[in-house]
């Protein structure tokens, strides 16, 4: 155990900022275990406590200053960019969205305890052009009160996480490797779960917008559901022409008893991999309704009839 809590004394300070910063740029490592170590650490530092807590606020800071300014200069398309980078593209655009329309700044607060809003947050609010200070602000109070409640907890339970390291410095040389092999494992946990996810995505069946327009002009016309999410209750604006708005919560109990067994059903959204409306169609196939998604979405749509001439 001395030896593993004199290497986290001489370079703790280092491993608390790059453990946060890697985790708020959106790779899949955990910041809270550096966390918790430093808020132990800190029962007999008050210094170390401050100096983890700042270097904490200030990785979290740069990782998201990073991705608000990517949100700021290329808008939504980082989203799709930050799910893959995070191995998590099931993982809430959406509810990152319905919180700004909710709470306005106040989500980069309280997203910060929120998986998947945690990371999306920053460049949703640069691609909705918060203001910088704006946003500086609240994301910097929602990293102190992150940051100190996990140090907080480790401060706490600080005879648990010190029995912990007691127990790894009596595996020796072993501990380090065996550490890195728990990371590995968390690894490959979450690229497993990317490819579970992944693989439903790309079972959804799919439909091209050229198809569809060429659908629209038949009879039955197509049932088209558009998922995505409108602003203070009000649907969004430039969508697909007749499409209904309904929320992807709202699919479990919508009406379909009512649409015509040859109609055409077709879901859309804006988000990456149109992973909403993928699960707006496989959650109406559970109900016996054949659904298709819309390729590209919203975005696909537009191009398709932005390339059409006049």
């Amino acid at each position: 155990m001395d030896q593993l809590l004199d290497l986290f004394a001489r370079h703790g300070l280092l491993a608390v900022f790059l453990g946060v910063f890697l985790e708020q740029v959106g790779l899949p490592t955990p910041a809270l275990p550096f966390l918790l170590l430093a808020g132990a650490h800190a029962v007999d530092d008050g210094q170390f406590a401050f100096e983890a807590l700042g270097l904490a606020v200030l990785a979290t800071l740069a990782a998201g200053t990073i991705w608000y300014s990517a949100g700021r200069l290329i808008g939504r398309r980082v989203l799709g960019l930050l799910c893959r980078v995070s191995m998590s593209p099931d993982s809430c655009v959406r509810r990152s969205e319905a919180n700004f329309a909710r709470h306005g700044g106040g989500t980069l607060v309280i997203g910060k305890f929120i998986p998947g809003i945690s990371i999306l947050a920053p460049p949703l609010a640069g691609a909705l052009a918060m203001p910088l200070p704006a946003f500086l602000a609240f994301h910097g109070l929602g990293a102190i009160a992150w940051a100190a409640s996990g140090m907080a907890l480790g401060a706490v339970f600080h005879r648990q996480v010190m029995d912990l390291m007691a127990g790894l410095g009596r595996l020796g040389g072993v501990a380090l490797p065996a550490l890195g092999l728990l990371l590995l494992a968390y690894l490959a946990f979450r690229l497993w779960r990317r490819w579970q996810v992944g693989r439903a995505l790309a079972r959804a069946p799919r439909i091209d917008p050229r198809q569809l327009a060429l659908l629209m002009e038949r009879d039955p016309a197509p049932i088209v559901l558009d998922l995505r999410l409108g602003i203070d209750g009000q649907p969004p604006e430039a969508g697909v022409p007749g499409a209904r708005h309904v929320a992807l919560t709202a699919i479990p109990a919508l009406a379909v008893e009512d649409w015509p067994d040859d109609a055409t059903v077709v879901t859309y959204c804006d988000c990456p991999q149109d992973a909403t409306a993928a699960k707006a169609a496989h959650l109406l196939a559970q109900r016996g309704v054949a659904a298709r998604v819309l390729s590209g979405g919203v975005t696909g749509w537009t191009k398709m009839k932005a390339s059409i001439p006049v």
